[in-house]
Parts: C-alpha cells; structure tokens; sequence
C-alpha cells in the first residue's frame, strides 16, 4: 500500500519543493544585482591581493561547513548520514543568505532532521541547542580575549555611542519582555522545557556527541574569523590576528540585533566598525569585509541553492 501510494503523495510535495527552491535563486539574482557596484569595487581592490591568503581564506571558508555538520550531528544522540549532514549545510548556508534572521538554515535543517526519523520537537530543540552552543562560544571567546589581550583596542569614536545604547536598550526589553511573559507561559513552557532539558542531558552523556558539539561551535567560529583575518593579510594590513578575532565575535554578536538575511548590512557594517576600531584603514575595512563576503556568501550562493535543489528534488528535504 505504501509502495502504491508513495509517488502520488510526493509528486505534489517534490512540486512545492522546486517552486520554493526556484522563488530563492530568483530572490537571490535580484540581491546580487542589487548589490552590483559594490561587488565591482571590492573586487578591483581583492584583484591586486595576495593570492596565497585568498586560497587560506577559501580552504576555511569551505571548512565551514564541515564544522557545522559536526555541530549539528552533536546535538542529536541518532547518527545522521554524514555525506548528505555536510550538503544540507552548504544549502542551509545558501538559503540563510535569502531569508530573514536564520530562517532559511534552519528550515532547512529542520526538514532534514525529520526526514531523519527525529519528530519535529526534537528537531527544534537540536537546532536550538546548536545555536545556543554557538552564542555561548563566541561570548566566551570574546571575554577571553579580552581579558587575555591587554593591548586590546577599546570602544573609540569610530563606534557611535548611539548604537552601543540601542545594543544595550535592546537587551533590556527583551528582559522586561521575558519577566512579563514568564508567568502566563510558565505552564506551557515547562513540558517543554524538561524535554528540551532531557534531550541536552542525553547529547552530554556521551563524550563523543558532547565533544562534537562543543568542538563543532568552537571550530566554526574559528573558521569565519580566519577567513575575514585571511583576507585582511591578503590586503596587507599588519593588524594583530587577536584583534581580528574579537572584531569578528563582537561583530558577529551586534549583528544578532538586527535581522537580515545572512546578516547583510548588520554583520557588514558592524564588521568595518570593528576593523577600523582594530586599526584597520577605512578603505582596507570595506574591502576586507567585502572579500569575507565573497567566500562565505556570494561565491557559494547559487551552487548552494542549487545543491538546495537538488536534495529537495531527492527527497533528503
């Protein structure tokens, strides 16, 4: 019976699926274009650029996505297939850069852990497990650095003090917001939070899947800032590779407030206020975080989405 009733119901399904896919490589196409001066400039800038650290930058770029394979595989106590683990982040990461705020990659990871066997709740909590180990790896690095680099470059000027408040302001509401909301969502919020607690206890009783997720995020945030601290070697600037580092962090953290996809224009901006606070030139700081924006997002978008396309068309989403 299934045998007979398996293709009707996954024609409609695989129809839905290409629609989807074909409405992201559209959106996309039209953000690229969007985007078409600044691509031009930066380019030019990165065509002189030593070409040994735009290949380092490349190789950590593309080591990315392995850490993020691992890191998911650590969230979840089931063995995921390992191959199909890796692509479905490469789509993820292609699909995050067209929709808002981390949608894209974690629809798609959530597709992809059902498909699985994992029921939907548990899928949440892996996602939301991955993505807490990533914030609290990147805080962590980032009070390390600062407290292990004296000569680290404090907040200057080149931060404007308006955005420092509205990063502090924001914090603040969704505090109050979190107090106000608490009582009348206790009972609700309780089933699920002892499953979700149940699920982190279960990942951290095994050494290897606690290892995996833990190494993963750690690995992951290490590999974005080599390749933006890559890119600045390629432009030579001689700014310490610590403060690069925690440019990054702190940058990536800022860019969390503001949702964009892929955290276009908040990650950037927030990337060149940081570097020049480093002592990066201005002009260095566009190109530098242009060219991070190369590796990690506009070169691998469309063989992303097409990668999107094709687990779709497969059936592993």
């Amino acid at each position: 019976m299934n045998t007979v009733d398996a293709p009707l119901s996954r024609g409609p399904h695989r129809s839905w699926r290409l629609a989807v896919a074909s409405v992201v490589v559209v959106a996309a196409a039209w953000v690229i274009v969007g985007h078409r001066h600044t691509v031009d400039a930066g380019a030019d800038r990165l065509a002189v650029a030593d070409r040994d650290w735009l290949l380092v930058a490349g190789a950590a770029a593309v080591s990315t996505w392995v850490c993020a394979a691992i890191t998911q595989q650590g969230a979840v106590t089931e063995r995921l297939p390992a191959g199909r683990l890796v692509m479905v982040q490469f789509a993820a990461c292609a699909a995050n850069h067209v929709l808002p705020a981390g949608v894209g990659a974690s629809a798609v990871n959530l597709r992809f852990l059902t498909r699985c066997g994992l029921t939907t709740a548990r899928s949440a909590t892996a996602l939301a497990v991955k993505a807490a180990a990533g914030g609290l790896v990147r805080f962590a690095l980032a009070i390390v650095l600062l407290l292990a680099m004296p000569g680290t470059p404090r907040l200057s000027p080149a931060v404007p003090r308006d955005a420092l408040a509205l990063s502090i302001a924001g914090c603040a509401v969704v505090a109050i917001l979190a107090v106000t909301l608490i009582r009348p969502l206790r009972h609700r919020a309780g089933r699920t939070l002892r499953r979700v607690l149940t699920d982190v206890r279960a990942v951290h009783g095994s050494p290897s899947r606690a290892c995996a997720l833990w190494g993963g995020a750690v690995g992951f945030a290490l590999l974005h800032a080599t390749v933006l601290i890559a890119v600045v070697r390629a432009l030579e600037v001689t700014v310490p590779a610590g403060h690069i580092l925690l440019a990054y962090l702190l940058a990536s953290g800022a860019a969390v407030l503001l949702p964009t996809p892929g955290g276009l224009g908040s990650l950037d901006a927030a990337l060149v206020l940081t570097l020049t606070a480093a002592g990066a030139p201005g002009a260095t700081a566009l190109s530098a975080v242009f060219g991070y924006r190369m590796l990690t997002a506009w070169l691998p978008l469309l063989p992303g989405l097409l990668a999107l396309a094709l687990l779709a068309r497969r059936s592993v989403l």
